[in-house]
């Protein structure tokens, strides 16, 4: 798929990697609506990206993804503002261990929510004109992860689920690609939650072995993430597939032994 002319929503996408994926998507010639729940950072990123490019090609909506109706309705401003939707990406996450029913709720329950609502605009079984869909997970979701056990659940959720609704998609013929990316660390405000016990609850005396982890691991630029977005966009062979972003070795691919089941279309 070409970027240019097509219409981006991004959730969370007024700081950290979404700041970096509207920078990405709108250098690249698309529309975006750029979705946080952070009004004031939220306001002074559509006027950065105002002095960069035409005001028209951005909208900022303020939206917390949790609550259902916001989001509902953020996605409906979007259709009437720009017409149509090609590209979602729910990238809106939070780190916090100790509320970490609310972590649940942004990092997985929105990203589901998210993903049925554009499919609902973007299907072509539903009049929409198709397109690709990216979760953020983390490499979170593809291995353990000491003193964040929830932050971790929820992102192996993500890719559970979608690489599922991907199958389905494809078996349904939707026309939506689904994929997920899953960066090692990020220089982004997240990261800073480490430091907060009122982020990491219980694991708050662990702060120092997490840091020492980011060191061992290597922290990256969000442009680096970025890069990987576009490429998953243009690139219209990937479906289901799980990008893994990592300092040591860029943007590369977790590799499945087992090709998952698929039946011909009812």
């Amino acid at each position: 798929m070409h970027v240019n002319g097509k219409v981006a929503l991004v959730t969370g996408g007024a700081q950290g990697i979404g700041q970096a994926f509207v920078q990405a998507l709108l250098g690249k010639g698309a529309k975006v609506a750029l979705l946080d729940r952070n009004s004031e950072a939220g306001q002074e990123s559509k006027a950065a990206l105002d002095e960069q490019f035409e005001a028209q090609r951005t909208v900022f909506i303020q939206c917390d993804v949790t609550d259902q109706e916001q989001l509902k309705g953020a996605f409906k401003k979007v259709i009437e503002h720009f017409g149509r939707l090609d590209i979602l990406v729910n990238n809106a996450g939070v780190n916090n261990e100790k509320d970490w029913e609310s972590t649940i709720q942004t990092n997985l329950t929105s990203v589901i929510r998210g993903t049925y609502l554009g499919l609902e605009y973007m299907r072509n079984t539903n009049g929409g004109n198709g397109g690709v869909i990216i979760n953020i997970s983390s490499l979170a979701g593809l291995m353990p992860a000491a003193f964040q056990p929830v932050y971790c659940a929820t992102k192996h959720g993500v890719i559970g689920f979608t690489r599922s609704i991907a199958v389905t998609a494809n078996m349904e013929n939707y026309g939506v690609r689904l994929n997920t990316i899953c960066p090692g660390f990020v220089n982004t405000p997240i990261l800073q939650s480490i430091d907060k016990e009122e982020n990491m609850g219980q694991y708050y005396s662990y702060k120092d072995e997490i840091k020492n982890m980011m060191q061992f691991y290597g922290v990256m630029d969000p442009s680096i993430i970025a890069e990987g977005l576009i490429t998953i966009i243009e690139d219209d062979t990937l479906n289901g597939e799980v990008m893994k972003i990592t300092a040591s070795q860029g943007i590369h691919f977790q590799q499945y032994g087992q090709t998952p089941f698929t039946s011909s279309k009812r």
